[in-house]
């Protein structure tokens, strides 16, 4: 039996016992609510056609003999997802001729997104990619990526907008279920469809039917409605290009700027993960030096890691029920700080599986816990009148953490031993928990899920001066550029003087809060 095969055993067993628990325990019924199970749906698509993208195609590449280092370019197909809040505004505000009439703009787009996609995928898999023949299989791989990232923006705009308060956090739990669900599906699944040990079909054939899981967004996008969509402009006629593009570029960046404690904020989206990240990184080299057998980690880490990681996401969302999300953040934090003692010890006691086994589950259990707290907390962040837009920029900041951020890793590693190391990791997010102390402590987190409204006229909160906005673009930019430099591999120079933009993007909008601009 295969570990993809396990694992997809494993999937099942514990949404088939979450079923059963939310039966009984209220704080668990909401997962059976109407809008959590279409965000299921929803994840279902959203996450097939990166694991078609990056595993599948890398496997079916190898299989038909491409070298690994032309392999090496599939690195690229991520970047579209690291930096899709660039072309957000266009989603959130730009309405399509007929289908955002008919349907809405959530729905509009997603249908039309969808139907490039769907085609793209049959055109990949019908590519035929062989040594030395590999443009059009390139080319329909990167219009696949960007679609795809195109496709998220949508759906996590769409899943911020249909849920209700008490049921955001299932919501969004269930959203991370469908998502791992439509991984199963096209990593385990496609393969399985195209191998000769499987159906026998062939990659093209697979790859097209795998194409349908776009479907079940389609499904739930019907059932739920238009969703909570705001145009604050939806009652002018006439607008002028400069005015549209200050409500759908500018505008979404200066709603969030407006916000009390604003730069607070984005530093802990920053921070907050970092100790985390860093022993991410760093967990397959100390399990290499420890002299651990492949299987013995594959079946820790993808095994009972994977289960553990599920039930963590599941507990994700009646913990901040109970809780509330300050302390829902910080004791989650807290949790994966101190899961890292868990490889402390790892490190002192050497080779030991079931200690290997132990430290695996604790670190998935609370990162899981912490995965479904810290995504919702950024969803509330975002405002209902620049969803799409504020999400994936945040999305993308919270992910500069886990790259740049977490780079310095093996140079810690290497020079303070693995004890050391993950003592190390520990205090690296002491930071994050300050910060979250103090947005606590200054009213800026707030304990309901909906960290942003918008008030009955859409109004900005209070004027924010030109250099605040100048600050942040250049926020923008070190971000861009640090992604890159992270997905194109691009030299250490270029990645550190990104860095240095976005810092100093941050001290010019620090500085320039209190000024106003006429």
């Amino acid at each position: 039996m295969s570990v993809d095969l396990i694992r997809f055993i494993i999937f099942v067993a514990v949404l088939a016992g979450l079923v059963l628990v939310a039966i009984s325990i209220p704080a668990f019924r909401p997962y059976l609510r109407k809008n959590p199970l279409i965000t299921f749906l929803l994840g279902i698509s959203s996450g097939f056609p990166l694991t078609l993208l990056i595993a599948t195609m890398t496997f079916w590449l190898a299989k038909v003999g491409i070298d690994t280092a032309t392999i090496g370019f599939a690195v690229t197909l991520g970047i579209p997802y690291t930096i899709k809040f660039l072309w957000a505004p266009l989603v959130d505000k730009l309405p399509l001729p007929l289908l955002t009439k008919t349907f809405g703009q959530r729905r509009g787009w997603l249908f039309f997104v969808q139907g490039l996609l769907f085609l793209s995928v049959w055109k990949l898999g019908a590519s035929d990619p062989q040594p030395g023949h590999l443009g059009a299989f390139a080319i329909w791989a990167l219009v696949t990526a960007f679609l795809s990232a195109t496709q998220d923006i949508v759906i996590d705009a769409y899943r911020i907008e249909i849920l209700e308060d008490d049921e955001f956090a299932h919501g969004t739990a269930s959203n991370q279920f469908g998502y791992r669900t439509g991984n199963l599906i096209a990593g385990a699944g496609t393969i399985y469809f195209a191998s000769q040990e499987g159906l026998g079909l062939g990659w093209a054939t697979a790859y097209g039917l795998t194409a349908f899981c776009i479907v079940p967004a389609i499904i739930g996008a019907l059932w739920a409605g238009p969703g909570k969509f705001v145009d604050r402009f939806a009652h002018v006629s006439g607008m002028q290009p400069s005015q549209w593009l200050t409500e759908a570029v500018v505008n979404p960046f200066r709603e969030f700027l407006s916000r009390r404690g604003a730069f607070l904020i984005l530093g802990f989206v920053l921070v907050y993960k970092i100790g985390d990240a860093m022993g991410q990184t760093m967990l397959g080299p100390m399990i290499v030096d420890l002299g651990f057998p492949d299987l013995d980690y594959i079946s820790a880490n993808k095994l009972w890691g994977f289960g553990a990681l599920i039930v963590g996401s599941a507990l994700g969302a009646p913990f901040i029920l109970w809780l509330g999300m300050g302390r829902a953040l910080l004791i989650s934090g807290l949790l994966m700080m101190f899961s890292n003692v868990m490889f402390m010890i790892l490190a002192a006691t050497g080779n030991n599986y079931w200690v290997l086994v132990a430290a695996i589950v604790t670190e998935n259990l609370t990162s899981g816990i912490g995965l479904t707290v810290f995504t919702t907390y950024l969803s509330g962040l975002s405002n209902i009148a620049y969803t799409a837009t504020q999400f994936a920029l945040l999305s993308s900041f919270a992910g500069v953490g886990r790259t740049f951020m977490a780079g310095p890793a093996g140079i810690v590693a290497e020079n303070l031993g693995w004890i050391g190391f993950w003592g190390f990791t520990i205090v690296a997010a002491v930071p994050g928990m300050v910060l979250l102390w103090v947005l606590w402590t200054k009213g800026y987190v707030v304990q309901g899920i909906r960290q942003a409204v918008v008030d009955s006229k859409g109004q900005l909160a209070q004027r924010v001066g030109a250099l605040r906005i100048f600050g942040f673009m250049l926020i923008v930019a070190g971000l861009v550029g640090i992604l890159l430099g992270q997905s194109l591999g691009l030299s250490g120079n270029i990645t550190f003087v990104s860095a240095a933009v976005l810092i100093a993007g941050g001290v010019i909008a620090w500085k320039s809060g209190n000024m106003k601009t006429a």
